[in-house]
């Protein structure tokens, strides 16, 4: 296994403006497609507290309504073959690690700690993520927390770490009952398909839950995500929710403090980076 890197300021900024690229060509793809995203967590907060990029985030997050998501990623297919940046997410065929989509540009080679072993272009990536609604009763709620929960687990086949023993210990014994890739692959579309019953045009709240344990038990008012608002994010102007305040407390709290220096630091492990060339898996 690879040492993890460290990125001084001059290198993460240059992957910033990199990142920048694969938003710009989701943006036009999506206008011309007719299709709602907003910017997502940390990005919406650097747009409103920094104008851009918070200086030591390392990547793009997005999300979209459940039905454009889908959509999205059945027109990239269609429309973006042989495009430089390509649209990922596990299926029957491909494995990626990952709940949700992600854009890589595959001009670049970067290589997070738990991709470094699985067989995927290993670019500059761009976090997409679909919105839910969320049921309002408290045993529906329950469920679907528990869909999402056991989706994450076989679609990414990692036990979830910092969210107690008891998660932990469940999840290692339900991997190891079900073992193969094509069984686990048949438990993981089971229960996403539980996950998409709730409209999100059609309830009160709505919640994330390709976005980990933590967040899938945040909800948020459906009507923050209604429409999008544009705020210049470094030199773009971009969609985010025009609830971003509710939605952005409710998330993180008080978002516009700025939080001591020993958090200020890039929240992805890399093992490896080149900005300049793509990946070449024969280097490894």
């Amino acid at each position: 296994m690879s040492d993890i890197i460290s990125i001084d300021k001059k290198t993460l900024r240059k992957l910033q403006l990199k990142e920048l690229e694969s938003l710009v060509y989701f943006d036009e793809f999506c206008k011309k497609n007719n299709l709602t995203y907003f910017l997502l967590g940390g990005c919406v907060i650097g747009a409103l507290r920094h104008g851009g990029f918070i200086p030591w985030d390392d990547d793009i997050d997005i999300i979209m309504p459940r039905d454009c998501w889908e959509k999205m990623l059945k027109l990239w297919n269609e429309q973006e073959k042989g495009s430089r940046f390509l649209m990922l997410k596990t299926d029957e065929h491909t494995f990626t690690g990952n709940t949700f989509a992600t854009l890589v540009d595959t001009s670049a080679t970067l290589i997070k700690e738990n991709q470094q072993h699985i067989d995927v272009p290993k670019g500059i990536v761009t976090d997409i993520f679909p919105l839910d609604g969320c049921p309002d009763g408290k045993i529906a709620r329950y469920l679907q927390y528990y869909h999402a929960m056991i989706y994450s687990l076989f679609i990414t086949e990692v036990i979830p770490a910092n969210h107690g023993k008891f998660i932990a210990l469940v999840s290692k014994v339900l991997l190891s009952i079900f073992k193969s890739r094509k069984t686990r692959t048949k438990i993981w579309k089971k229960a996403e398909q539980k996950l998409k019953k709730y409209d999100f045009y059609k309830h009160e709240y709505c919640t994330e839950l390709y976005a980990g344990p933590y967040y899938m038990r945040k909800k948020y008012p459906q009507k923050a995500f209604s429409k999008a608002v544009y705020h210049m994010f470094e030199n773009l102007n971009v969609p985010i929710p025009c609830g971003y305040d509710i939605y952005l407390k409710t998330a993180f709290g008080d978002y516009m403090q700025i939080p001591p220096e020993d958090k200020q630091v890039p929240h992805h492990d890399l093992v490896a980076l080149d900005l300049d060339k793509p990946y070449n898996s024969n280097l490894e």
